[in-house]
């Protein structure tokens, strides 16, 4: 009985993640404004189409990555909660959803409770200061699968506003590794296959 507990318990752990060191760096008040409106604005995640062939190409894709992300998450509502909330939060912030599959690919394998070694949180690899930042300043909610994929997606978005739409730069700054080619290849690495898969 004792083993048994023991095993239940290990989803709840933090497992630890691959995450470049991230880096404050001072916001001007204006974009910290923004940001934090962006991060607090409250919309479900359901998607919602003005077409019909929107509509069915949103389903072909979520049937598609759906299958792919079996891999990692076994359960058919979570997988659809969450390609759901992704999809969402990636259009919200004008990303492409491969991009954010990729990213979180590298980031966390998938790993809701994924932590890293400089202390970045769940899905999209979050650091803490952002939650001072730009959110409430509760890091625990970094957890919680909407506001991740938010955070991460919102933060994206301002790197590729820094680095004038350059994709490469922007991943190197979202891992802390600007300039450096390792990170930003993998993830577009990741990108492309789930690209192919969708």
């Amino acid at each position: 009985m004792m083993a048994r507990r023991a095993v239940l318990a290990l989803p709840l752990l933090p497992v630890v993640a691959r995450a470049g060191a991230q880096r404050e760096e001072p916001l001007a008040d204006s974009v910290r404004s923004a940001l934090s409106a962006a991060i607090a604005a409250a919309a479900p995640p359901r998607p919602s189409f003005d077409k019909i062939d929107d509509r069915l190409d949103h389903l072909r894709w979520l049937g598609t990555a759906s299958d792919r992300l079996k891999r990692y998450k076994s359960d058919a509502r979570v997988r659809v909660e969450f390609l759901n909330a992704l999809w969402y939060e990636s259009k919200r912030a004008g990303l492409e959803p491969t991009l954010v599959l990729g990213l979180i690919q590298v980031e966390s394998a998938f790993r809701k409770y994924a932590v890293s070694v400089v202390g970045a949180r769940g899905y999209m690899q979050i650091m803490p200061f952002w939650a001072r930042l730009i959110g409430d300043g509760d890091v625990a909610r970094l957890f919680h699968m909407q506001t991740n994929l938010r955070f991460g997606c919102v933060i994206l978005r301002h790197y590729l506003d820094i680095e004038r739409g350059d994709l490469f730069m922007a991943l190197g700054r979202y891992n802390g590794s600007r300039g450096k080619p390792e990170y930003p290849n993998a993830v577009l690495a990741a990108r492309e296959r789930w690209r192919s898969a969708v």
